[in-house]
C-alpha cells in the first residue's frame, strides 16, 4: 500500500468521565467505509501506529486514540477494567458518529479488542488481534522479558528501548535498531507511572479464554514466529477457540507490525475486504 496523504483530524472526547485524545484519518466515508479502530499496546501513544496506518488503504477511515493515562490522555483518578474501557470506547465512537466499526488490537490493546468484539457483537463487524493473547490464562513470556515490561522506560528513553528491544521484541528488533528508535521516538508522551500501573492492573485481572467461543465475528489473528512477549502457541490456542478465526503467521517479532507496514497492512486489508463466506487467508 502506498503512504496516505489523507489529513488526520485530531480531537478530544469527554466520555464516561475520561478525557481521551483521538485522531481520525477520514476515508471515503461511504456505506462501505467501516472505520477501523486501533487499540494500542501498553504505555504507548497513538503515534506508534503511524507507519501501520500508512500501510492501510488510504480510503479507509482509521481511528486511533490514547488510552486514559497514556500519551496525552490524562491519568484517571481510579483504575479501570477492560469491561469499562470497552464501554468507554464504544461511547467514544458513538460521539464521533460511528455505529459499526472494525477493531484492531495490538499487544495489550488486543485484550481491549477482544472485549469490544465480545461486548458489542452488533456493532463490531470484524476484529484483528495482533501480537496478543488471552490475559492471565495465557502461556507467559520468560521472566526476564516480563521484568522489562513492568516499566514504561522504553517509551521515555529511545536508547534504552534499542538496548532491550532485541531481548523483549525479537524479530526485526534484533537487527533494525534504528527502526526501533524511530518507533519509540514517535511517542508523544509516555504513560505516567500511575497510568502504566493502571494498564498493568487491568491486564492482571482479565482473561478471555472463557468467552472466546462467544466471539462470532470474523477474526484475523496476526502473530510473529519470533515474539518473546507473546509465544506463538497463544495465537494457535486462540484460533482453535474462536469460531471464525484465521491465523496468519509472519516472520518476525513483537514490534515487526510497527516496522513492516506494507506486509502487515496488506494482510489486514485482505482480511477486512474479503467476503464473509471467504475463509481463505
Amino acid at each position: 500500500m502506498s503512504a496516505s496523504l489523507t489529513p488526520i483530524r485530531g480531537t478530544w472526547i469527554r466520555v464516561c468521565g475520561y478525557e481521551i485524545r483521538v485522531h481520525v484519518r477520514e476515508g471515503r466515508g461511504d456505506e462501505h467505509d467501516v472505520p477501523l479502530v486501533l487499540c494500542n499496546g501498553i504505555g504507548a501513544s497513538l503515534e506508534v501506529f503511524d507507519s501501520l496506518i500508512q500501510g492501510l488503504d488510504p480510503e479507509r477511515t482509521v481511528i486511533s486514540f490514547d488510552v486514559p493515562g497514556s500519551g496525552l490522555s490524562p491519568v484517571p483518578r481510579l483504575p479501570y477494567t477492560f469491561h469499562v474501557l470497552a464501554a468507554t470506547v464504544a461511547r467514544m465512537l458513538t460521539q464521533l458518529g460511528y455505529v459499526r466499526f472494525d477493531v484492531l488490537g495490538y499487544s495489550w490493546g488486543g485484550a481491549l479488542a477482544q472485549q469490544l468484539a465480545f461486548q458489542f457483537p452488533r456493532r463490531c463487524r470484524r476484529a484483528v488481534l495482533m501480537c496478543t493473547a488471552t490475559g492471565v490464562m495465557m502461556v507467559p513470556a520468560k521472566p526476564y522479558v516480563l521484568w522489562h515490561m513492568t516499566t514504561p522506560r522504553r517509551y521515555r528513553d529511545p536508547e534504552y528501548a534499542a538496548q532491550v528491544a532485541p531481548l523483549i521484541y525479537g524479530g526485526a528488533a534484533r537487527t533494525d535498531l534504528e527502526g526501533v528508535r524511530a518507533v519509540f521516538g514517535k511517542v508523544e508522551t509516555a504513560a505516567s507511572r500511575r497510568g502504566y500501573v493502571y494498564q498493568l492492573l487491568a491486564g492482571s485481572i482479565w482473561a478471555s479464554l472463557p468467552f472466546l467461543p462467544g466471539i462470532w465475528q470474523p477474526v484475523l489473528i496476526l502473530a510473529g514466529d519470533d515474539d518473546p512477549i507473546i509465544p506463538l502457541v497463544n495465537a494457535k490456542a486462540m484460533q482453535r477457540l474462536i469460531p471464525h478465526a484465521q491465523l496468519s503467521v509472519f516472520p518476525g517479532g513483537h514490534i515487526d507490525p510497527l516496522l513492516r507496514s506494507d506486509d502487515i497492512g496488506s494482510r489486514i486489508e485482505r482480511f477486512l475486504t474479503q467476503k464473509d463466506n471467504d475463509n481463505d487467508e
